[in-house]
């Protein structure tokens, strides 16, 4: 029997399918499918992920799995081993036993009598690092992967480190999988959840104290990095990416690396693109059942002929720190890189002369604090500010405003000869847009610890006093500077919180520099025009408590101290199909004297909940970290309580010797 085309399929949802994996380990899928798939074998999409299906991603989920699955897909999305409903205990991010995992996933999924044994996988941020990951072991199901929010390259391009600095990210990521991977099945689902969560509490691992561990570029960091070997990729690539996301390189370097991979980058942060903020959105989905369309059923759609790389342009406007709206157009190119235009740094600006000069980059410990957040996630104020700030503290080097509108479509680089001042030091750099008004708004930045600038892999201490010359790639960026506005380069020697700073404040002599901009011919109206967005219907939920978030500055007047306090309450609410209820908070701490590198400091209060009839389960993480000048100390604690009676504790401490950071 064949369906046509145009027909939508009436679809059935099994909440907890079994996958037994060969040794033994149960994961649990949710899977929406049509109900005769049994009689008319569809093809399955995978999103396998540690984010709890029954209580995490259930929010997207219920936009997304059903409207692929009624238009002839089994959407099936699966708990990574020790997470969510799934048995088992998890030892990492994109561990090999993670992968091995999706592989056998993805063989027992081609193998089902509903299934034609074609399968695409799909994810954005874990869900898109382990489909171009899963994709390079190249198991023979795997047709197609569509890729959101992910990276190439997860020692510089990750949330990790960059340009061989400390990003801030890497102890509150790890915070964060503390307390996501703290939380027990649903009871309803496992009988024995106590035991399987008793044990997961007792395994979980304390991610900070690995990735601190590998402070180089090794093999650590290699595994799982798809831009060690892009060609092992074979299955079909499309790949999504936002401007207001950590990871705005992916798409430009795949589609430059593996042949036929698509690229689409929009102006939104760490979101699917059919409901992401800044608008505007696009029709993810229509894009999505093309492109599957194309890979698992062998339509001639002409999906392979699109544009390789379509991008929003964002109209240049002052700063803020939450868009609804970015205005802007769509320009569609069948290749990445524009021609570079050279502006030269001097005394007199940007692109005002050539000769050498002399600039002393001193900034203090503070400076960065209008750097937002690593990657946005959520509406609030998690963008970056007015940069007038972080500027003021800084070495800046304008244009005069320029006489046209200049569209700046990729990736700048900025090249430095600088002096150190001492053996260890690092740089941040940042493209801006300068306004009339003197506002200042962040295009795109770049960072580099400079004992790393000849390897990642094997730093060196700086000679003091030698000059050196330093390649720093800025963020892929797609922005328009209108006329009678000016550009500039920041450049700071701190950027906290973004980055962990150096043992001493290291002052760095600059003496010579350029930065090679690439700038695209200006397009006078939208190249390409997306669909509307669509979706089903939201998730049924009762809502409990609403969601909340905060973000202040506090200057201690007294000692000078300085300390970024985030709190964020996720929400509670109750899903109306199973009535499982689940909330979380998070609070963040960021401190650090102006003057002072060592007396930085993090620490992260995180609370996970659920409730199911008379059965109250909740956990409470905490994560400190500090450093001296020699090493790195880490502190975690994780409390968990049945009914308000506290059934488990642990506590571990952690030094790890600072390796050239």
């Amino acid at each position: 029997m064949s369906v046509a085309k145009n027909t939508l399929r009436t679809i059935e949802e099994w909440p907890d399918l079994g996958i037994v994996l060969p040794d033994g380990c149960r994961l649990s899928a949710r899977v929406w499918l049509p109900k005769d798939a049994s009689a008319d074998p569809v093809p399955v999409i995978l999103e396998y992920l540690p984010y709890r299906k029954r209580d995490g991603t259930t929010a997207r989920d219920a936009l997304t799995h059903p409207w692929l699955a009624k238009r002839g897909y089994a959407c099936v999305r699966v708990d990574m081993r020790g997470n969510g409903d799934s048995e088992g205990l998890m030892q990492d991010e994109y561990s090999p036993q993670e992968l091995a995992d999706a592989v056998d996933v993805i063989t027992w999924l081609a193998s089902q009598p509903w299934s034609t044994g074609n399968v695409g996988m799909m994810g954005i941020s874990w869900g898109g690092f382990n489909s171009l990951q899963v994709a390079a072991l190249q198991p023979e199901p795997l047709k197609a992967i569509i890729s959101l929010c992910a990276t190439t390259d997860r020692y510089h391009d990750d949330i990790h480190y960059k340009g061989g600095c400390l990003l801030n990210e890497n102890f509150g990521w790890s915070s964060q999988m503390w307390a996501y991977s703290s939380r027990p099945p649903d009871p309803a689902l496992r009988p024995n959840w106590r035991e399987l969560w008793l044990e997961r509490l007792e395994n979980e691992p304390f991610l900070i104290s690995t990735w601190l561990r590998h402070q180089r570029r090794d093999s650590y960091w290699r595994h799982g990095s798809v831009c060690e070997d892009y060609a092992a990729i074979k299955a079909k690539v499309l790949t999504i990416g936002g401007w207001g996301d950590g990871y705005k390189n992916t798409a430009p370097t795949l589609v430059q690396n593996v042949p036929g991979a698509k690229g689409i980058t929009g102006p939104w942060i760490h979101k699917y693109p059919h409901f992401a903020i800044p608008e505007p959105r696009i029709g993810f989905l229509q894009e999505a059942l093309r492109w599957w369309d194309r890979w698992l059923k062998g339509e001639q759609n002409n999906a392979e002929d699109d544009p390789a790389y379509r991008h929003y342009l964002i109209e240049g406007a002052p700063p803020q720190r939450s868009y609804s709206h970015r205005p802007g157009i769509w320009l569609a190119d069948d290749a990445i890189g524009w021609p570079m235009q050279r502006l030269p740094l001097s005394d007199l600006g940007l692109a005002q002369g050539s000769e050498a000069f002399e600039r002393r980059v001193a900034s203090p410990q503070h400076c960065g604090l209008e750097g937002g957040e690593y990657f946005a996630f959520s509406p609030g104020p998690e963008m970056p500010g007015d940069q007038r700030a972080d500027d003021a503290l800084s070495a800046c080097f304008d244009t005069l405003p320029v006489d046209e509108d200049v569209d700046v479509t990729g990736a700048p680089v900025v090249s430095l000869t600088l002096v150190p001042e001492g053996s260890q030091a690092q740089i941040s750099v940042r493209l801006n847009h300068v306004l009339p008004d003197g506002a200042s708004t962040r295009i795109s930045f770049g960072l580099l610890n400079l004992t790393h600038h000849k390897s990642h892999a094997a730093p060196s201490a700086l000679e003091l006093g030698k000059p050196i010359t330093v390649e720093v790639k800025l963020d892929h960026c797609a922005y328009r500077v209108p006329k009678g506005h000016k550009l500039r380069i920041a450049i700071s020697n701190t950027y906290w919180p973004l980055v962990w700073p150096m043992p001493e404040p290291v002052p760095v002599m600059l003496q010579k520099g350029h930065v090679d901009l690439p700038v695209r011919p200006t397009s006078e109206g939208a190249e390409w025009v997306f669909p509307e967005p669509v979706s089903e219907a939201p998730w049924d939920v009762d809502v409990l408590r609403e969601e909340r978030q905060s973000q202040v500055v506090e200057t201690d007047m007294g000692s000078g101290r300085v300390t970024v306090r985030i709190e964020r309450d996720n929400g509670k609410r109750r899903d109306r199909q199973h009535g499982l209820i689940s909330g979380s908070v998070s609070r963040e701490w960021w401190g650090i004297h102006p003057n002072d590198s060592l007396s930085a400091t993090a620490k992260t209060h995180w609370t996970e909940e659920i409730e199911r009839g008379g059965i109250h389960l909740r956990t409470e993480t905490y994560s400190e970290m500090w450093s001296d000048a020699a090493a790195f100390y880490v502190t975690g604690k994780v409390t968990a309580f049945a009914n308000e009676e506290l059934i488990y504790e642990r506590s571990v401490k952690d030094s790890i010797s600072r390796d050239f950071l």
